[in-house]
């Protein structure tokens, strides 16, 4: 919706204009559509996950839309706190804030089949996990330096890498069905391919709103042939409320080694991924660098959002990158414009009828979604990589960091005899993959790297 009609070109590329309002909504809503997807599926994997069931003859149901309700109303918050701003907190840029997938694989181990009693172990390490994540942008670019491509590129390509086995198991039928005649069965796959199918058509084969709303719009459709077959219902939207409002302190608050230790090592994988959000409006939409004070003001809001989110029973906010797309697409820089649309999500979470009706997609029918979703998250890990010099030093680095992190999430057993919090964490795969690849890149000298050619095995080459 890039137009002429909507400023001069010096407005558009200034964050504290104001288009029209009947151009201002729409470009609100745009924001809203690109998200949307994204920001709650977090929810229903973690609620599922917990094993609050995904029919209304779970009696942990209800606490799946209310999560739900909490990830559109909180990450609309967390929105407000960028583009409007409290003081220091906020960039006051059109940044969008979005449930993050980056913590799932933390998330997961914490509350794996324990019901809502591990909500609140849950909650303890995102309200903490934030608090640090706010510290954070005291000094957010004096630590920049020991998060070098190679460390994020690795971080963020082993974070798809521990989501794509949740695809493969929602496409399939869900967790539940494991084991079960109904799991993998050829309707099931049939419904997860049509949302694939779609969405990879209209990424590639379409333009503006469309393309970058591919997943949702694939997701209507597999929806669609889904109820068609008899898969949707709609017995819990007539149940649910009208109006509700958030709930402090909803799952309650409970603090663990494993909880704490791990939202807050995930604090900086999200720490720099705002970095480069900010870095990517300013460039994308204004055509400039990021100021000191924008990347700090960004970082503490990702910080405040989560916190506030955890004592309210919400999960862990972030930037999200597809809406820095979205602005270098539509050439609008207003933060207002985000912030209508942020309006527009904290209403659609005081509504839990329209969790509900989420609610009602089928597992198989987001498991086509997440498998795209999560196979990008991949993608864009390997394209950060893309930028790494890849010497003999770097090879090496990667090749441990890689073996240790994805091997211990393959294969959790060979940690059996740890204490449970750090079996937790290294399990996890991501964070001992960070943690070598940081430390290995500090420690290793750089010497290393100017040996520009080595012999590795199996007849590759690194070089420089």
């Amino acid at each position: 919706m890039s137009d002429a009609s909507i400023g001069t070109p010096a407005e558009l590329k200034d964050p504290n204009y104001t288009p029209p309002l009947a151009k201002a909504v729409p470009l609100g809503i745009q924001h809203v559509l690109a998200m949307f997807v994204s920001n709650v599926t977090p929810a229903i994997i973690i609620a599922g996950a917990a094993g609050f069931g995904f029919g209304s003859n779970s009696p942990d149901f209800p606490q799946m839309i209310y999560m739900i309700q909490m990830s559109m109303f909180f990450a609309g918050i967390a929105t407000l706190f960028q583009t409007i701003g409290i003081g220091p907190v906020g960039a006051k840029l059109p940044i969008v804030q979005c449930t993050s997938f980056a913590f799932i694989p933390i998330m997961i181990p914490l509350v794996a089949g324990k019901g809502v009693d591990a909500m609140a172990v849950l909650m303890g390490g995102v309200f903490l996990g934030g608090i640090f994540h706010f510290i954070l942008g005291l000094f957010i670019g004096k630590i920049r330096f020991a998060l070098p491509p190679l460390v994020t590129g690795l971080v963020v390509t082993m974070i798809g890498l521990a989501l794509v086995k949740v695809g493969i198991q929602y496409a399939a039928g869900g967790v539940p069905a494991i084991g079960t005649e109904e799991y993998g069965s050829a309707q099931n796959w049939f419904v997860a391919f049509v949302v694939i199918i779609v969405t990879l058509a209209l990424k590639f084969f379409t333009r503006g709103m469309l393309s970058v709303s591919a997943v949702l719009v694939g997701l209507l459709a597999g929806y669609v042939v889904a109820y068609l077959m008899g898969m949707v219902s709609y017995g819990n939207v007539g149940n649910a409320a009208t109006l509700a409002l958030p709930n402090p302190l909803h799952f309650g608050l409970e603090f663990t080694v494993a909880g704490v230790v791990g939202f807050c090592l995930m604090a900086f994988v999200s720490a720099v991924e705002t970095v480069g959000d900010v870095s990517g409006i300013t460039k994308g939409g204004a055509g400039r660098e990021a100021t000191d004070k924008e990347i700090q003001g960004a970082t503490f809001a990702d910080g405040l959002g989560t916190a506030v989110s955890g004592l309210f029973g919400a999960l862990p906010n972030t930037s999200f990158s597809q809406n820095v797309g979205l602005i270098a697409m539509t050439g609008v820089m207003s933060r207002h414009v985000v912030t209508i649309g942020a309006i527009f999500l904290i209403v659609c979470g005081l509504i839990p009828k329209v969790g509900a009706i989420i609610s009602t997609c089928p597992i198989e029918v987001l498991g086509g979604g997440v498998i795209v979703m999560f196979g990008m998250v991949v993608a864009a890990g390997v394209s950060m990589l893309s930028d790494v010099d890849w010497n003999r030093r770097n090879m090496v680095i990667f090749a441990i960091a890689l073996s240790l992190g994805l091997g211990l999430q393959l294969e959790p057993g060979a940690l059996q005899h740890l204490p449970q919090s750090i079996k937790v964490l290294a399990t996890s795969g991501i964070l001992p993959a960070a943690l070598i690849a940081i430390v290995l890149n500090l420690v290793l000298p750089e010497e290393l790297a100017d040996e520009s050619t080595e012999e590795i095995s199996g007849g590759m080459k690194g070089h420089r």
